[in-house]
């Protein structure tokens, strides 16, 4: 008999229906039984709307649980879920909703009101149930498989186009079963929930490990270092973020009086999407009192591929070995490979199917053998270890969130003043930053602030350049291909 990611739900139910399972500040505190009759409450909606199998369904999102009953009600319909997030642009969502075709459009508007904008501008209507308030538009239902694929995340591709990535149940059960086993995640834990559940992190390491689990998630729409530390002193026993939130928090603590982590019952902290600089590792370890984990993966491997297993104090600042069930091997014929290291590539349960209706670029990274070329720089070290030494497909992590130059490039080069422009990511504490150089014409006026301004109309703001270059030329291959890698010395006194 198949499995559904919902089964994990269904488990608790039938075993636990009065433990606590999902809170967030609108002031749900639902137990499982509730979640299941919010999940019920949500499939009548979807029923009536004449969603079937192989419908996508929408759902422009902040994290709260009324967006989790959304994702179960679709498991259970064998209709594939599309989390967007709400701080997008309309017109980033305007391109997924074209390429995927929701049947369904939700909107949490409760907690977000950039999707109470969203909903407002695509027409949808508010309904109300015990799960709270949602806005909700129907659309024309137009089914596509055969139900195996219970989420599609949208990346970018190189183009700037919109890439689905379809995660099955199968990938994402196994990410959620993984996920709870490493951090001995149990029925008495209580989880900080900030990461956004728009990510595959947040989708298949928080949601789908704590239903595995049986644990408590509490989420947060947004991160704030006041409420994560409050949360911190008040049973939260795990908490995964990215470098910038631990920062924050720390910063906060050290402006209220202390430096280390007072009255908690954390017992797992993690850090990812960013390399581990050893000297804040070891801060961050005094700060928690606890070690800090890390590790490795991306949203077409279902977030795991590797994750450390580290005790406090340990200099180890690799992405750990590859988790169970895991292949892992480097290819050394790549450009850029050198001294053992090459492109990391991947094959297990927690590989994609696939891009949603797209065959080519799905077998540009997904070879005969069932191989993903992560197009990710890395070297295994005598332990098994992985270490990650960079990212050759460009793709820049701010905040925890996924940028791609070409769509930042795309939104830039639409000004009509601007010739050609070229966008890369630079290293800074615990962060990495948007870099953008824009070549011009001779004697052309335009300035970084009216392009970033022209930007801001067309990306998220966390897409945003932290700084833009003008330029009349930019460093050019013969082709004529800008050489992005001889960008940060060209300009080293305009940075």
């Amino acid at each position: 008999m198949k499995s559904f990611l919902h089964h994990f739900m269904e488990r608790q139910v039938a075993d636990r229906p009065n433990a606590p399972a999902l809170s967030d500040p609108t002031g749900a505190g639902w137990n499982w039984a509730g979640l299941d009759a919010a999940v019920r409450v949500i499939g009548k909606l979807l029923d009536d709307a004449g969603v079937r199998q192989g419908d996508r369904v929408m759902i422009i999102a902040e994290n709260c649980a009324s967006a989790v009953a959304v994702i179960y009600a679709c498991s259970r319909r064998g209709a594939a879920v599309i989390p967007v997030n709400a701080r997008q642009t309309s017109a980033e969502i305007d391109r997924v909703i074209l390429h995927a075709k929701p049947a369904v459009i939700f909107a949490t508007t409760p907690v977000s009101p950039d999707a109470g904008a969203h909903a407002a501008r695509l027409g949808a209507i508010t309904v109300t149930g015990m799960f709270g308030s949602i806005d909700m538009l129907i659309r024309n239902s137009d089914p596509e498989g055969d139900g195996d694929v219970v989420a599609i995340l949208y990346t970018t591709g190189t183009t700037g186009d919109p890439k689905g990535v379809m995660l099955t149940h199968d990938n994402l059960r196994y990410a959620g079963r993984q996920s709870a086993e490493l951090r001995g995640m149990t029925a008495e834990d209580q989880i900080y929930g900030v990461l956004p559940m728009t990510h595959v992190f947040g989708l298949a390491s928080i949601i789908s490990a704590a239903a595995y689990a049986g644990a408590a998630i509490r989420f947060e729409p947004r991160f704030s270092a006041a409420r994560l530390l409050a949360a911190l002193q008040d049973g939260v026993t795990l908490f995964s973020g990215v470098p910038q939130m631990h920062a924050h928090l720390m910063q906060y603590a050290h402006e209220k009086g202390f430096d280390r982590l007072q009255g908690s019952a954390l017992r797992y902290v993690s850090s990812g999407a960013a390399p581990l600089d050893p000297m804040w590792k070891r801060k961050a370890e005094n700060f928690y009192g606890v070690a800090l984990q890390n590790g490795y993966g991306m949203t077409e491997t279902s977030a795991g591929t590797c994750i450390t297993n580290n005790k406090i104090g340990d200099p180890d600042t690799s992405v750990g070995r590859p988790l169970p069930g895991v292949e892992l091997r480097i290819d050394q014929e790549v450009e850029g490979a050198s001294d053992g290291s090459g492109e990391i590539l991947t094959r297990g349960p927690h590989v994609m199917k696939g891009y949603f209706r797209n065959p080519e670029e799905t077998s540009r990274v997904l070879d005969a053998e069932g191989w993903m070329h992560t197009g990710d720089l890395g070297k295994i070290d005598a332990e098994g270890r992985l270490h990650v030494l960079g990212r050759s497909k460009e793709l820049i992590i701010r905040g925890g969130f996924n940028i791609y130059p070409p769509e930042v490039e795309a939104a830039l080069n639409e000004h009509p003043g601007v010739i050609q422009s070229a966008v890369i990511g630079r290293r800074i504490s615990g962060d990495e930053e948007v870099l953008a150089f824009c070549q011009v014409p001779t004697g052309s006026t335009l300035t970084p602030d009216v392009l970033r301004d022209f930007a801001a109309e067309r990306l998220a703001r966390y897409k945003l350049p932290a700084r833009i270059v003008i330029a009349t030329t930019l460093p050019v291959a013969p082709t004529g291909k800008i050489l992005k890698h001889k960008l940060l010395n060209a300009f080293e006194h305009e940075l």
